[in-house]
């Protein structure tokens, strides 16, 4: 069964903790994601965008597929299923009424007062059916499903201003981070990300995770940063494994031992990435 997502973060948040969101894009990730956690035991967040619930065959196929998961790999961890990015409150409709225990809805690039009004409605509908809800001030800027955008930093009045009025679960600002493959490592305004866990009391969450360095994360989580999105990093080097098991094995036809060809390189990351999460276990 599916967990809400609601005390497990502020529970994080209480207790300086982080929970991971790794994005999924069909079964065997799904499948090597839960299977990591359940050996590490720890809580993970499974992200899908819009993109990826339309790959995949639709928001319904997408809430069967985890719960299925759950039941047969006799999963015990708590599992967040959560839309990433949702473009509008009719996607994030779907998404709650879908079986989903957790939306992003991303207003950011409209004016404060229209990405307020967005956002309240969002989150009066989630509320009646305990589902935890996203938003983002300011914008996060990068590449996410292949739409290029620029960074604009949170202010922090707009931040306190949004929170209160909308009474949203979780806050995704913009403080130098960006999604996608990047060519420099990005450089985190971590007094911006302190001065927001001063004044916000509601946990925060760092998109982009990939591509930045495993010391700038642990200084994120240690300056109030309870979640932390990562999904390029897994495709980059899926993509790559599975390349060169085609190129070494050209008279393989069987898409599953192709598309599987990458997972160990996924579990790896995991691990690798969780030890941050794991050793801000307290």
């Amino acid at each position: 069964m599916l967990s809400s997502g609601k005390q497990i973060l502020m529970d994080a948040k209480q207790k300086g903790r982080c929970i991971p969101q790794f994005n999924i894009n069909n079964l065997e990730w799904v499948k090597a994601i839960m299977e990591t956690f359940s050996i590490l035991d720890y809580p993970v967040i499974l992200g899908v965008s819009e993109s990826s619930i339309k790959y995949m065959g639709g928001y319904n196929t997408v809430v069967g597929l985890v719960e299925g998961l759950i039941k047969d790999l006799k999963i015990n961890i708590p599992i967040i299923l959560h839309l990433d990015h949702g473009s509008s409150i009719e996607s994030c409709i779907k998404a709650i009424d879908s079986g989903f225990t957790s939306v992003m809805i991303d207003a950011s690039s409209y004016d404060i007062d229209t990405n307020i009004e967005i956002t309240s409605k969002v989150v009066d509908y989630a509320k009646h059916k305990d589902v935890m809800v996203e938003g983002e001030i300011g914008h996060i800027g990068g590449s996410e499903d292949g739409i290029k955008s620029n960074i604009t930093y949170t202010n922090v009045l707009d931040a306190i201003r949004y929170v209160n009025e909308t009474n949203i679960d979780l806050l995704a600002p913009a403080i130098g981070n960006k999604h996608g493959v990047k060519d420099l490592e990005p450089q985190l305004n971590i007094d911006l990300l302190k001065e927001l866990n001063e004044k916000i009391k509601i946990p925060l969450v760092l998109h982009g995770g990939s591509g930045i360095s495993d010391e700038q994360l642990i200084k994120t989580i240690e300056n109030g940063i309870n979640k932390i999105n990562i999904n390029t990093e897994l495709q980059v080097e899926w993509s790559k494994k599975v390349k060169e098991y085609i190129i070494n094995n050209n008279e393989v036809y069987d898409p599953r031992k192709i598309i599987g060809a990458g997972i160990p390189a996924i579990k790896d990351i995991i691990i690798k990435k969780s030890n941050i999460f794991i050793t801000n276990k307290r």
